[in-house]
């Protein structure tokens, strides 16, 4: 088993400056954002994958994400909501229509995710986001859960089945419901992932004004099942440029009162500036997704190289006021041919 590059700069954002022999003023008169920490997803059935490993391996894993002492002491873990059909989604077929029962299958592993869920759990981390990359099918303007589309009912979109808008918060509420049955409390939940982006997986559309029609909604329903305490998310752009234009949208449509977090991803452009928010704000998925394994600290200033990542989470932190930096995935197996996560094993070491 293998640490990348990028996970040494995790580890030294999060460990390694206390270790530093550089003198440090402090201004205890001057307050800054809080930081909420950094963390990683096994999303798509990685945890499953990371779960099936070797004894030895799996501690080591979880040991390199999680340890504040022989790793890199993350804090916070993403999941994804499901979509799909069986053995994916927890409402894999339509009820009908959007008034009519749902009826919702719980595996009690959700992909692996419960078992990862615990275990870093057991290592302290306390802050759980689970995160949807789509509505069900049945509940989007183009019937599928793939290649974007719209949840039926938001502003501008109708669908002749009905307005989904009450039915995929009471999907998403329950699903939180089904965490807390298993004794992990969800912290965040996001309701959208890359909304500026349609692509052949799980994927659904959506603006600043769409969204805003569906936010008091979802915070409602939550409020309803005694979970106010859950942070309602928006809105996992695909980068910082795109994320700027929908929170100047759901700040402009009063969606303030309704947010936790306002978050975004970095591919079509790292945070480097504020957003114009009171809101805390993270940056929730971050990778290399062009070069295969790489464990280099710097060479040519390359996307794989550790001194990189260490750049891009400093700016992020100082100059757009970030309270969180999430890396892609934690574990991979036998993936040599991409960088896209922190730590390498074959499934034995």
């Amino acid at each position: 088993m293998h640490v990348s590059s990028s996970a040494a700069a995790v580890i030294a954002a999060n460990v390694g400056l206390a270790l530093a022999q550089t003198s440090v003023t402090v201004n205890v008169g001057s307050t800054n954002q809080q930081i909420d920490g950094f963390g990683v997803s096994q999303a798509f059935g990685r945890a499953n994958e990371f779960k099936n490993l070797a004894s030895a391996a799996r501690t080591k894993g979880l040991d390199y994400l999680f340890s504040t002492t022989t790793g890199a002491g993350l804090t916070i873990i993403r999941n994804r909501i499901g979509s799909g059909g069986s053995g994916d989604s927890i409402e894999p077929t339509s009820p009908g229509s959007p008034s009519a029962t749902p009826t919702y299958v719980w595996d009690g592993s959700d992909a692996g995710q419960v078992w990862f869920s615990q275990s870093a759990m057991s290592y302290g981390v306390k802050t759980i986001y689970a995160d949807a990359w789509s509505a069900p099918g049945f509940m989007k303007t183009n019937g599928d859960q793939n290649n974007g589309g719209w949840l039926c009912g938001v502003t501008g979109k109708t669908c002749s089945s009905g307005d989904w808008r009450q039915a995929y918060a009471n999907f998403l509420v329950q699903y939180v419901k089904y965490y807390q049955q298993a004794g992990i409390t969800v912290t965040h939940l996001g309701f959208l992932n890359e909304p500026d982006y349609v692509t052949a997986y799980s994927s659904m559309q959506s603006d600043a004004s769409q969204a805003a029609s569906f936010i008091p909604i979802l915070y409602n329903t939550l409020n309803s099942n005694g979970l106010s305490s859950v942070k309602i998310t928006c809105c996992d752009a695909t980068g910082w440029p795109a994320q700027k234009t929908l929170t100047t949208g759901l700040v402009s449509a009063g969606m303030e009162q309704y947010l936790g977090v306002i978050t975004s991803h970095m591919y079509s452009g790292d945070p480097n500036s504020p957003l114009s928010t009171k809101l805390k704000v993270w940056e929730t998925e971050a990778a290399d997704l062009d070069d295969t394994w790489c464990t280099t600290w710097y060479s040519s200033g390359g996307l794989c190289e550790g001194l990189t990542w260490a750049n891009k989470i400093f700016t992020g932190i100082v100059n757009a006021n970030l309270s969180a930096y999430l890396y892609w995935e934690g574990v991979e197996v036998n993936q040599s041919g991409a960088s896209s996560y922190l730590v390498a094993t074959d499934g034995t070491t």
